[in-house]
Order: C-alpha cells, then sequence, then structure tokens
C-alpha cells in the first residue's frame, strides 16, 4: 500500500488529503489551528476520526502523542542514547516498541519492528516536488498509524532543527 503525503501536511491549522497509489483520497489530515500544542486529526473519507496526534506537554524532550478513541496508542520521541541524530523510538501501549531510522530531513527513512521492515517513507520515486510516499511493506500493519508515525518524526526532527 502506497500513500502520497504533500510536504505542506506540516502547516498545522489547515487541511490535506493523503491519496493512494491511484490518486484517490484515502485520509485527510485536519489541522487544529490555535491551539497551545500541535495537534491534528487523521480522518478516513466519511470523516471519521482513525487517530488524533498532538505534542505532548510539560515533556523534557519533545514528544508527540498518538491516540485512538480516546485512548493512548503511541508515544513518538528521538531515541535518547542513540549516536544517530535522526533516529526515533515509537513506544506502543501494549509495549512494544517501533524503531524509526534514516534520513529524517530528506524524507529518506523506514519503521521496523524487532528488524521487520514495516513502512518506507521516501521522494525516491515520485517526482511531485515536496511530496513523500509512505510505503506499508506489510499487508497486516496499519496504514493510518503508520503515516502518523511518519509525519509525527518529520515534525520532531522538523522542531528540533529550528531549535538548533
Amino acid at each position: 500500500m502506497r500513500f502520497l503525503v504533500r510536504e505542506r501536511l506540516l502547516g498545522f491549522g489547515e487541511d490535506y488529503w493523503i491519496e493512494d497509489d491511484r490518486g484517490e483520497k484515502v485520509f485527510l489530515v485536519d489541522g487544529k489551528a490555535m491551539r497551545l500544542r500541535d495537534t491534528f486529526e487523521l480522518k478516513d473519507r466519511q470523516g471519521r476520526v482513525l487517530v488524533d496526534i498532538h505534542e505532548k506537554m510539560l515533556s523534557l524532550r519533545d514528544t508527540m502523542v498518538i491516540e485512538r478513541d480516546d485512548e493512548p496508542l503511541a508515544t513518538i520521541r528521538r531515541k535518547r542514547l542513540s549516536l544517530l541524530r535522526n533516529h526515533y523510538r515509537v513506544s506502543l501501549v501494549d509495549g512494544t516498541d517501533l524503531d524509526v531510522s534514516g534520513k529524517i530531513f530528506d524524507r529518506e527513512f523506514a519503521v521496523e519492528y524487532d528488524g521487520e521492515l514495516l513502512a518506507v517513507v521516501s521522494r525516491r520515486w515520485l517526482h511531485v516536488r515536496d511530496t513523500y510516499g509512505v510505503d506499508v511493506v506489510r499487508e497486516d500493519a496499519d496504514p493510518a498509524l503508520l503515516i502518523a508515525v511518519a509525519v509525527c518524526v518529520i515534525h520532531l526532527a522538523e522542531k528540533e532543527r529550528e531549535d538548533d
């Protein structure tokens, strides 16, 4: 499953569609403006909220939280003891950890679970500027979660770059 994400998705407060590889609108990113923290919802075509994503307040390190049905699903932050600056950990509420590593600023990275590839984020196979793809490799993976992870990691990396 391949999805196309427009780079402007990182502009919170606006709405954007994510398309599948056939050009059909699949997910709507509903940005929430005028909030104290960066917040948005990922919705399906019918307007149902699939995941809510927001910045965690009062944390020592920049952290994003993904919720489903008002219940925590995942927490995302840069890996603490990694020599690689572009290495993030996604801690799921069930105790599972996903690793995200690669060239985050270049939109060339992978999401893995226990060494197994779940998704690849890349601009390589796209000719449209300011667009990247999220290629979900495993059929049993949750595309909404993996798209949310990609967007969160990019947001955290960009925010960290601005703070430097």
